[in-house]
């Protein structure tokens, strides 16, 4: 007989007491047929204590242990004089070769080295004394992790997702599965990551994948002692393919930039000595690109080699060359295109050295290499 210690914690069990009838409490037992002339009866023990269990409250509820774990249970009881304390196995006589019993005065005592799926069961304590007796259910399961899932595949690929779909395990431990574990792994590395864990859904959506990768995926069952020891693979991989670039251009409505000539900058009317160059200065904008004109007092001047006239980016210039006394007058920009025409004037005085006043603080600020 095993000699075993303090019980181990449980998770529970039921408590089930019959009382004795108050006929039966105390007092000889006498035989029906006893007479006046029978010899004298067999007196039964007097019953001091009436048997009673008193079932740890850590076995109230199912005692679970894993597959190779010891089980026991230590469970105390009173009763005086010692009563008989019995135990079954779903109502059968126990299995000697791997469950042992020690009953002391006090308590009884349920012993399994090494606990096996087929250990699982209702074990009851029945301590009897004389026609009294009380008995207590424990719920013993005992589990271990579950097999592998079935039917992994892959079920479609598009974008960076990839649906799996696989089916429960055939065996799930003697226990409830608490869910699933999807992991996925790239052909370059071969590392598996997890993805999803807990999941209680027989198919799934794997999104966020790599593009220009390809993916392999495993899933594993769960229980209560852990992930199972092995995981299908997808025969099938996810391919994760570039998609391929479309170019849309964009229709749009061609801006109208066209616009008659206006002047945004006019000419300005200035005063120069003989003999020295002078320019004259404006800006236009008009689209198309419009022709100017120089004019002065109303007549053309283009051709004339006395002056010099440019344009670039809308800035228009007029040089006129050593000017003379003739020189002076209104001078007229004119720029035309299509959808009109603009045109700015400045009066231009040509004044000879001698003839002014060298005090003129305009002068001297125009021309302060004369005043030397």
């Amino acid at each position: 007989m095993e000699s075993a210690t303090t019980p181990e914690v449980a998770l529970g069990s039921k408590l089930k007491v019959e009382e004795a009838r108050p006929a039966d409490a105390e007092g000889p037992r006498v035989s029906p047929q006893q007479g006046p002339c029978s010899p004298t009866p067999q007196l039964l023990p007097q019953i001091e204590e009436h048997p009673k269990i008193r079932l740890p409250s850590a076995l109230r509820q199912t005692y679970i242990r894993k597959v190779g774990d010891t089980v026991n249970l230590l469970i105390p009881f009173q009763g005086k004089p010692k009563p008989q304390a019995t135990w079954t196995h779903d109502g059968h006589a126990l299995d000697t070769t791997r469950v042992s019993v020690r009953n002391g005065i006090q308590d009884s005592i349920l012993f399994i080295r090494e606990a096996q799926r087929a250990d699982s069961g209702r074990y009851q304590l029945c301590v009897q004394l004389g026609g009294l007796e009380a008995t207590v259910t424990v719920n013993i399961l005992v589990i271990e992790k579950p097999g592998p899932p079935q039917s992994i595949k892959l079920v479609d690929v598009w974008g960076s997702n990839a649906n799996l779909e696989w089916s429960a395990p055939q065996d799930t431990g003697n226990t409830a599965l608490q869910g699933y574990t999807v992991q996925k792994a790239d052909t370059r590395s071969g590392l598996w990551f997890t993805v999803l864990e807990h999941y209680h859904r027989t198919s799934c959506i794997v999104s966020d994948l790599i593009v220009g990768n390809s993916y392999a995926f495993r899933v594993f069952a769960e229980n209560q002692c852990g992930l199972s020891e092995t995981a299908p693979v997808t025969a099938d991989l996810a391919h994760i393919q570039k998609a391929a670039t479309v170019y849309k251009t964009k229709s749009f409505v061609q801006r109208d930039f066209s616009e008659p000539p206006k002047f945004t900058q006019p000419l300005a009317d200035c005063t120069t000595i003989t003999g020295y160059d002078t320019q004259l200065f404006c800006s236009v904008r008009a689209s198309p690109k419009p022709k100017i004109i120089w004019l002065k007092n109303k007549i053309k001047i283009q051709g004339n080699p006395k002056y010099r006239a440019l344009s670039h980016l809308g800035i228009c210039s007029l040089e006129i060359r050593k000017p003379g006394p003739f020189d002076g007058g209104i001078y007229t920009c004119k720029a035309i295109n299509a959808l009109g025409e603009a045109s700015v004037d400045c009066r231009v005085d040509v004044k000879d050295f001698l003839t002014i006043t060298t005090d003129s603080p305009k002068l001297k600020l125009e021309y302060p290499s004369l005043m030397l």
